[in-house]
């Protein structure tokens, strides 16, 4: 448990989140439970992050962080706009994701021009990240940070945002072949067949259902309503569609989006 105690800013996005620090000095980035989206985004983040880290995946540091009544009373800028009223944000247990650069960062994007996000140092994970993507039928676009030292040239990429996994708070696996992919072409051009999507897909295929359903037992139960069932329903949907990962990959390579140029243009040729 990380326990909050200052509210630094909100964030950009859909959620609302805050970034907050810790008793120790660490900044999260808060996701709250009454946030405008859902409260199982919440749950959607910690399963979806920690399955990404446990496959080898560049994600931050996930926690659960508890948020005092007395902090968000201190703190005017606490609230949460529905649109037509504006609510406090909700004491409790919140999900925290480790804010990428810390208190002293050296350079941190979330843009990148194509010629450095080409020469990304971790560029292959992307690979990996649209499988586990695919696995968990995120709706959303893919989104990364990235991050180098001050007297670094090169980025590293770290994966952000999975509350759209699940399909947010309907808890269905929606696939279309644009879903959960990264905006831009760049990240995919040195995928050359399945050994690119190596070791994280495998690691995936072969993930003991047993770390999955341990993962899915530490989450707060006030981030899906207490709902064990359908929580239980939802990992093993997960579990058992692990074999439709390649064919989704497959329908996303074979999308007007042509992203794999170095694997697939020999059968676009065939198939025309």
């Amino acid at each position: 448990m990380v326990v909050a105690v200052q509210q630094f800013r909100r964030m950009r996005g859909g959620a609302q989140s805050h970034l907050m620090l810790d008793s120790d000095k660490q900044l999260w980035v808060v996701k709250f439970q009454n946030n405008p989206q859902h409260n199982r985004v919440l749950a959607n983040e910690f399963l979806a992050t920690r399955i990404a880290a446990a496959v080898g995946l560049t994600v931050p540091e996930s926690a659960v962080v508890e948020v005092s009544e007395w902090l968000i009373g201190q703190t005017p800028e606490m609230e949460m706009d529905l649109g037509l009223t504006r609510v406090r944000c909700m004491a409790g247990r919140q999900f925290g994701s480790r804010f990428v650069g810390g208190l002293m960062p050296g350079k941190v994007m979330d843009f990148l021009p194509d010629q450095q996000l080409a020469e990304v140092n971790n560029l292959a994970e992307f690979a990996g990240i649209l499988a586990l993507d695919k696995w968990t039928g995120n709706i959303d676009g893919r989104q990364a940070v990235f991050s180098r030292r001050t007297r670094e040239r090169r980025y590293n990429a770290t994966f952000i945002d999975h509350g759209h996994c699940f399909h947010a708070g309907d808890w269905t696996l929606v696939d279309g072949p644009l879903h959960g992919v990264y905006p831009r072409n760049t990240v995919y051009q040195e995928v050359t067949g399945w050994e690119s999507f190596e070791p994280w897909l495998t690691n995936i295929e072969t993930m003991e259902p047993w770390a999955v359903r341990q993962i899915a037992a530490e989450i707060p139960k006030e981030w899906y309503s207490g709902d064990s069932t359908e929580l239980d329903s939802l990992v093993e949907k997960l579990l058992k569609r692990r074999g439709r990962i390649r064919d989704l990959i497959v329908q996303f390579g074979r999308s007007d989006r042509a992203p794999f140029p170095k694997w697939m243009r020999s059968e676009r040729r065939l198939q025309k």
